[in-house]
């Protein structure tokens, strides 16, 4: 419990009839609301504590226990979670405008609005996979893909009422697109289940999306696949998703790219790794052998008395930073 006497820090007597004490409350509130005194720390810790006090004193089997016991005779839990660190998150604009609106009878009040009409949705991210090789990967590529998307309706325009009609306002929210529910001093907001947070019902659907407003289709999308990119690396295409709801914006989709295994190399970042076979002979006496690389065939000298286990470093042969376009090392270990 924090330290402080509830009638003191709402400005009333011990007497004070309810009506006073939700004035006061009132007068308050609207006085130290974070929205009115954005960044003052001092009024966000005000606010929270005149709200713990007339969360008590407005409860009359709350106040009788306070008023009998002090703050000893008043449960953290019944009192809401009161707990260390103040009101419970009551300085939050969501979870107070329920309180704004049963105390000042709803709408709009100390700067919150009681949503309308439908919301709008941003559309679903669509993600994509795609198997390059190393070569492909190292070196970029431009790809063409078939990608599914839901894109607007054409018929309805979105609205998913059929051509000719118009939707109705929902008469459970009341086009609100929620219902609330009243437990004494705490509300609590949901969606609404009849037209899922809309506000609206369609009566007759349109029969082309079936009063979704959008439908399945197969865009045709130009991907550029940077080089350097990696396993498990995405190359976002915004807008590309699919079409928002209620004139909402699209998407975004995601490509992400698989490597598929290679014959000779492994890779480790921008780094390549392959083994390097040599013949007993060579790694006696030394000599040149051929070797291949991403670009093609390369020569490294292997000098005499070479063991088995030896790592030779070609700088720059290795795949290219997806972001510096440096590239990295090629890492041949000699076997003999």
């Amino acid at each position: 419990m924090s330290e402080q006497d509830y009638y003191e820090t709402l400005g009333v007597s011990k007497s004070a009839t309810q009506d006073e004490i939700k004035k006061a409350y009132r007068r308050l509130a609207m006085k130290y609301h974070p929205d009115r005194n954005q960044g003052d720390k001092a009024a966000e810790e005000k606010f929270k504590a005149i709200g713990e006090a007339y969360a008590i004193l407005s409860d009359e089997e709350k106040r009788a226990a306070y008023d009998r016991f002090g703050k000893a005779g008043v449960d953290p839990n019944a009192a809401g979670g009161f707990g260390q660190g103040g009101f419970g998150g009551f300085g939050d604009a969501g979870a107070f405008s329920d309180i704004f609106n049963e105390i000042f009878g709803g709408g709009r009040a100390g700067g919150f609005q009681k949503q309308t009409g439908p919301r709008v949705r941003r559309g679903e991210d669509v993600l994509y996979r795609v198997e390059l090789t190393l070569e492909e990967a190292a070196k970029g590529r431009t790809m063409k893909l078939n990608v599914n998307v839901h894109e607007t309706c054409e018929d309805c325009l979105g609205t998913g009422a059929r051509k000719g009609t118009k939707k109705k306002t929902c008469p459970y929210c009341n086009g609100t697109g929620v219902i609330r529910q009243q437990s004494g001093f705490f509300a609590v907001q949901r969606e609404c289940p009849h037209c899922q947070g809309t506000g609206e019902i369609i009566s007759d659907p349109c029969p082309t999306c079936r009063g979704h407003g959008r439908v399945r289709k197969t865009q045709r999308v130009r991907v550029p696949i940077p080089a350097g990119i990696n396993d498990g690396q995405r190359v976002r295409c915004a807008g590309k998703g699919s079409a928002g709801l209620n004139g909402g914006p699209h998407g975004d989709l995601y490509i992400q790219v698989r490597l598929k295994p290679h014959d000779i190399f492994s890779r480790d970042g921008d780094d390549l790794h392959a083994e390097l076979p040599i013949s007993f002979v060579t790694a006696a006496l030394g000599g040149e052998v051929q070797v291949p690389t991403l670009d093609g065939q390369t020569v490294v000298t292997i000098p005499a008395g070479t063991q088995s286990g030896k790592t030779f470093r070609l700088r720059g042969k290795g795949v290219p930073n997806v972001r510096t376009k440096e590239a990295g090392s090629l890492y041949l270990q000699v076997v003999v």
